[in-house]
């Protein structure tokens, strides 16, 4: 259970009003973080210009990011983020095999040698201190690009903030990944 409960649809305005029915359009429902930061509107403004804007990033194989997330999510520890990534990441062509590999996936042989790299950049982003090997950046940003590289970075940033922000407020899983292959946090 959150620590905050969400604000009523009918205690909000009309832009978090929007901001609700447009969740209840893609996600189905509300999600239980997003009616927590409706509490303070800049703060949801802010997420939802970066959400919104970040959906028109194209230059990285959706896969790819959706891995990083989940990935991140797992680390941080944040079960709703695991939740939603679980099944946003199916729903983006990730395997149920790739997903369950997260874990252990230095040694799998169902991930590229690129998704791994990926994932590395991920962990390094994701630790504390974070301590980015100059090697790893270079070998991605050869292969992927400078726009796609920078979107991977963007994407593992937000994905810090997503789920450590919802970890913090007690934003648990709603069931986003039901009948899903669905992690559990790192230990």
């Amino acid at each position: 259970m959150a620590f905050i409960d969400p604000r009523p649809v009918h205690a909000a305005g009309l832009f978090i009003r929007l901001v609700y029915w447009f969740a209840k359009r893609r996600l189905g429902r509300v999600p239980t973080p997003l009616g927590i930061m409706a509490h303070n509107r800049a703060v949801l403004a802010a997420s939802a210009a970066f959400e919104l804007g970040f959906e028109r990033a194209r230059h990285l194989d959706p896969k790819l990011k959706m891995l990083a997330e989940v990935k991140v999510a797992t680390l941080v520890g944040c079960r709703f983020c695991i939740d939603i990534g679980s099944a946003l990441a199916r729903a983006s062509g990730v395997s149920e095999a790739a997903l369950l590999d997260l874990p252990v996936y230095e040694t799998s042989e169902r991930l590229s040698d690129l998704e791994k790299r990926a994932l590395d950049y991920a962990v390094a982003m994701t630790a504390t201190p974070l301590q980015v090997p100059r090697p790893l950046f270079e070998h991605l940003r050869t292969t992927l690009g400078v726009p796609a590289m920078l979107e991977l970075t963007a994407a593992i940033a937000w994905e810090n903030y997503r789920a450590r922000f919802n970890h913090a407020v007690g934003a648990t899983e709603e069931g986003y990944s039901d009948n899903v292959v669905c992690l559990l946090p790192a230990h």
